[in-house]
C-alpha cells in the first residue's frame, strides 16, 4: 500500500499534560487502522508543551473516513481537553522516508 496523503499536526498541551497528550497519541485507533500506514509522533526539544503528530494514510478517502466515524470525533473530542489553543494542520504528500525504532 503507498500513501497518498498526509499531514502534520502542531499540538500545543496544557501546561505539564504533554505526556498525557502523548500517551492518548499513541493508544489512537488509528494505529490499528490499515488504511494508516504511517503515525509518528514527537515532542518539541525547545518547548516541552508542544506536540508533533505526522501521518500517512492510503488515500484521502480513507483518511477522511476515519476521521468522520464517530470512533474518531470521540478521540478528537478527548484530545481537545488536554490541549492549548488551536492546532496547525498541514497537508502533504509524502514522497519517501523511512522509519525504524
Amino acid at each position: 500500500m503507498g500513501v497518498q496523503h498526509g499531514f502534520h499536526a502542531t499540538l500545543t498541551a496544557r501546561p505539564g499534560k504533554a505526556d498525557e497528550v502523548i500517551e492518548f497519541l499513541l493508544d489512537a485507533p488509528s494505529l490499528t487502522n490499515d488504511d494508516c500506514v504511517v503515525f509518528l509522533v514527537g515532542r518539541s526539544t525547545t518547548d516541552p508543551d508542544v506536540v508533533y503528530v505526522t501521518e500517512g494514510w492510503t488515500t484521502t478517502e480513507a483518511h477522511s473516513t476515519f476521521f468522520a466515524s464517530e470512533e474518531a470525533q470521540k478521540l478528537v473530542a478527548n484530545l481537545q481537553t488536554l490541549l492549548v489553543g488551536e492546532s496547525k494542520y498541514v497537508d502533504e504528500l509524502p514522497v519517501g522516508g523511512k522509519a525504524a525504532f
